[in-house]
């Protein structure tokens, strides 16, 4: 937050975030399918969303109608290499490609709300929230190499005050 406190909304979107985040951290490890973080992701967003109110209707027929893309306008993250966005396929014979150790990756999933979008309460208008993390997979589990940021709403006003 510009001034170094959150509104409860946008402390309600930030947690938010942060959970779909470490969903789809959990699903960082050997074997498993680089969609399967955004799968996660996804589905946690959606029903946070309805929670709060801010998708309307049951769980199933957001998911079937994708109404949560209005919110959320892009993967959950990118390879991360000798260049920000590395390349690397996604896909291998059309199947999301199985995770290996030694892979880097970003998990980032955003939340954003126009500040003109009047089919939400206002007081959701104009937040955006995006936390990037970047992680290394190991034969161990996923290892978050920017793990020293400050991640929880109470951690970055702390931040915010002490700067």
């Amino acid at each position: 937050p510009v001034n170094g406190r959150f509104t409860p909304a946008q402390r309600a979107l930030h947690d938010l975030d942060g959970t779909a985040q470490r969903a789809a951290l959990d699903c960082a490890r050997v074997g498993v399918p680089y969609e399967a973080g955004h799968v996660a992701a996804v589905e946690t967003l959606k029903e946070g969303l309805l929670k709060l109110g801010l998708l309307k209707g049951k769980l199933e027929k957001n998911l079937a109608e994708g109404t949560y893309r209005r919110f959320y306008r892009h993967k959950t993250g990118h390879w991360l290499g000798l260049d920000v966005h590395d390349v690397g396929d996604y896909r291998i014979d059309g199947e999301s490609r199985l995770l290996e150790p030694g892979m880097v990756f970003t998990i980032e999933p955003g939340l954003y709300v126009s500040h003109d979008d009047t089919t939400v309460d206002a007081k959701w208008r104009g937040i955006g929230i995006r936390t990037e993390d970047d992680v290394l997979v190991t034969a161990e589990g996923p290892v978050v190499l920017t793990d020293a940021l400050a991640r929880s709403a109470d951690e970055i006003e702390a931040e915010m005050t002490a700067a």
